[in-house]
């Protein structure tokens, strides 16, 4: 029982030959991942920082990007890669699909940095204008890439955030959703997507989330990271709820501990360059659930680190995520 729960074998842990260092000087013993605790994903940032497209190449050489949502998030949220993308898009023919595959994806995330996280009503229309043509963009090269490689998730999954954002409408979204599922019916990142176009916020009616993911994790084997969805789904609800204490309730601890010992907390979960924020958007969720049994482990795994996605949903992501630390 204490094996089946804590997803362990009594054995040692493997140690992975290209993790990065663990900082050593800590806050707290709290540290920010940094290009998700990979060496050759560090490797990859930074030649995309100094603008060197041919050690890019070279630096995806283990890695999908078609497939790997979170390295191309890594190059999708580092700054200045608008800067030089472009000229690997129109000079690098065989590999023009990559190229438009990391402009595109950047494009979303730079649309974002100009209107900002504040409210809508707060958004100025130069803002709104200089968003929408960087999403026009992100759209144009993320289509292009789509077609160019049709087997490829990653484009189709960030299509979802740019149709959000431009409010192309539900016909346009599912169809788009429908698009990447058919490629990875598993694929986290684009259920995960999906928990935020339903929420009310967004158009969608309360609870239409939650069905979802259930649904969802329902068809996936033994631990998949899939189990993510269904924390996201009640992250979600905390923050379109009034009530601070919305999740603590016996029904939500019991789901969050059955979803975490059938997926980040079992044996056959598969920890790959980034698996800290899978258990931290468990750390998080469990947390506002006030849960007690996987919440200690959740921590325990993550030894300190921490990423700021689910967190940035909270005023002082970083501190809360050291304070529901200490708390656990």
């Amino acid at each position: 029982m204490f094996n089946k729960l804590f997803g362990g074998s009594g054995e040692r842990p493997v140690v992975d030959p290209h993790a990065l260092p663990v900082p050593r000087r800590q806050k707290n013993g709290v540290y920010k991942l940094r290009a998700l605790g990979d060496t050759r994903v560090l490797a990859l940032v930074e030649a995309a920082d100094s603008g060197d497209w041919e050690a890019v190449k070279s630096a995806l050489t283990p890695f999908d990007l078609g497939r790997d949502h979170q390295v191309l998030a890594e190059l999708a949220e580092l700054d200045g890669v608008q800067d030089w993308i472009a000229r690997a898009v129109e000079d690098d023919k065989e590999h023009r699909a990559t190229a438009l595959l990391i402009s595109g994806a950047r494009h979303i995330s730079w649309g974002w940095e100009a209107r900002t996280s504040d409210r809508a009503v707060n958004v100025t229309q130069e803002q709104w204008r200089v968003f929408h043509e960087r999403l026009r963009i992100a759209e144009e090269q993320l289509l292009e890439a789509a077609e160019l490689q049709p087997e490829w998730v990653t484009p189709w999954r960030r299509l979802l955030t740019s149709g959000r954002g431009m409010s192309l409408g539900p016909a346009v979204n599912e169809t788009r959703l429908d698009a990447a599922l058919r490629r990875e019916p598993l694929d986290l990142e684009t259920h995960i997507e999906w928990v935020s176009q339903l929420q009310p916020r967004w158009g969608g009616e309360p609870g239409q989330a939650l069905a979802f993911a259930r649904k969802a994790f329902a068809g996936a084997p033994e631990g998949h990271r899939l189990g993510c969805v269904i924390a996201m789904a009640h992250i979600e609800d905390w923050v379109e709820s009034d009530s601070e204490d919305c999740l603590v309730t016996p029904e939500i601890q019991d789901e969050l501990l059955d979803a975490a010992e059938r997926s980040i907390l079992h044996p056959a979960y598969v920890r790959r360059p980034g698996w800290q924020e899978d258990f931290n958007i468990f750390a998080m969720a469990l947390s506002l659930a006030s849960e007690s049994i996987a919440l200690p482990r959740a921590f325990q795994e993550l030894q300190g680190a921490y990423t700021s996605w689910p967190w940035k949903y909270m005023a002082q992501p970083e501190k809360m995520y050291a304070r529901a630390r200490r708390n656990a």
